[in-house]
């Protein structure tokens, strides 16, 4: 019986050793489970980010659509900083360069929603720079391709003093006059 007993304590022993064993194994276990999903989340992380910058880098390239005083359309990359850039040139009295660089805008992008105020700001350029006719042929596309854009009665005061300097006086007047009718309100009518 002492030999019986002695057997059991020495099959408890061992089982309690594998039971010990056991659980170290199943520490070291876990402690490796957590350390690949701490790898695993890093890199999830890791690769989110990145599809997102790559995404936000394409999105610079993509065109998108846009409204402009009322005019919606597709942009295309670089479009709008070449728009700005020509009208940074006018708001710094860099005429020449806002000229040339509204002509080449107009060229590049006809159908942009930016088009409209190139076209007014391009009549205004040229009016600056007393290329009359340039101007005249500017204001003019801007409102017959646009009349209800909102620079059009300011296009048609430029447009009628650009008649005016260049000595066709009854189209000025006529221009002056269909402003004062179609737009009494505006700030162009009143000046």
């Amino acid at each position: 019986m002492r030999k019986s007993v002695q057997a059991s304590q020495g099959a408890i022993l061992d089982l309690q050793n594998q039971i010990e064993k056991l659980r170290t194994e199943n520490a070291q276990l876990r402690g490796q489970i957590e350390s690949l999903q701490k790898q695993t989340d890093d890199l999830t992380k890791n690769q989110k980010t990145y599809y997102q910058d790559l995404d936000n880098r394409l999105t610079r390239f993509e065109p998108q659509t846009i409204e402009v005083e009322g005019v919606t359309g597709v942009v295309q990359a670089g479009e709008r900083s070449a728009y700005e850039e020509a009208l940074n040139a006018f708001q710094n009295n860099q005429v020449k360069k806002a000229d040339s660089d509204l002509t080449a805008f107009i060229r590049k992008y006809p159908s942009s929603p930016y088009l409209p105020l190139a076209l007014f700001w391009s009549g205004n350029t040229k009016y600056a720079l007393k290329d009359y006719n340039g101007s005249i042929n500017q204001l003019q596309t801007l409102i017959t391709r646009f009349p209800g854009h909102q620079r059009v009665p300011a296009a048609m005061l430029t447009l009628g003093n650009a008649n005016l300097e260049s000595g066709k006086k009854a189209v000025a007047k006529k221009v002056l006059s269909d402003l004062i009718a179609k737009y009494p309100d505006s700030e162009a009518a009143k000046e």
